[in-house]
């Protein structure tokens, strides 16, 4: 099993985008309570929904099933479990079109998290180093401003977010890490820089779905 967590207090705000000049989000309110433990992912999947639902229903539909494979991670996760499946709604905001600054979706995802919701530290952190972001960043050449703003957070914690994200399609439905990226290869082409992050990120993605593979099938057994 994962080792137990400090679970995170999540400070949520309810603004418009201040800070970026294109159509404003508004997220309503539901409870001041949103710190309690296990509530972080409720508030997030509200969030998440308010930004990809109408722009990007495809991207929604990703987050969606992301977010289902987090919660079957619950066994091994023990108190990291809300925090993950929070991480898990949040991971692809910055596709949005409210939010794309620098067009690389964890930078200004975890950017938005933290100045306009003010997120906790460590969702923010997970949401900017998801999937291995900071091998994309070097091709982009964001990589100090990722890691100077958003640095790593657990490993373990980083595997079980890659996990669900790395096993899941664009339309939401559960797959192998195989075809996952080969399909990711296909949709952008030869050339892009997201194909050649993929051939360099390939088997720390490989690795960390196959640690996460691991810890489930011995929760099984036991």
């Amino acid at each position: 099993m994962l080792p137990p967590t400090k679970p995170s207090r999540v400070r949520w705000s309810v603004k418009d985008v201040p800070r970026w000049h294109t159509a404003s989000v508004h997220v309503r309110r539901r409870t001041p309570s949103l710190g309690r433990v296990g509530r972080q992912a409720e508030r997030a999947e509200e969030i998440a929904r308010a930004l990809l639902e109408k722009p990007l229903p495809r991207r929604w539909a990703h987050t969606q099933g992301v977010a289902a494979r987090a919660r079957t991670l619950a066994p091994i996760l023990r108190d990291a479990a809300d925090q993950i499946e929070a991480a898990a709604w949040l991971h692809d905001v910055g596709y949005s079109p409210a939010l794309a600054a620098t067009g690389f979706h964890p930078l200004d995802g975890a950017r938005y998290l933290r100045d306009v919701e003010e997120a906790d530290e460590d969702l923010c952190r997970l949401v900017a180093n998801h999937s291995c972001a900071i091998i994309e960043a070097r091709q982009r050449g964001l990589a100090d401003q990722l890691a100077s703003e958003f640095p790593r957070v657990d490993p373990a914690l980083e595997d079980a977010l890659t996990y669900c994200d790395m096993t899941t399609a664009p339309d939401g439905v559960p797959v192998s890490i195989q075809n996952r990226l080969s399909e990711i290869v296909r949709r952008y082409g030869p050339f892009d820089v997201v194909t050649r992050f993929i051939t360099k990120a390939k088997p720390h993605l490989i690795a960390s779905v196959g640690r996460v593979s691991g810890l489930l099938d011995v929760a099984e057994v036991h």
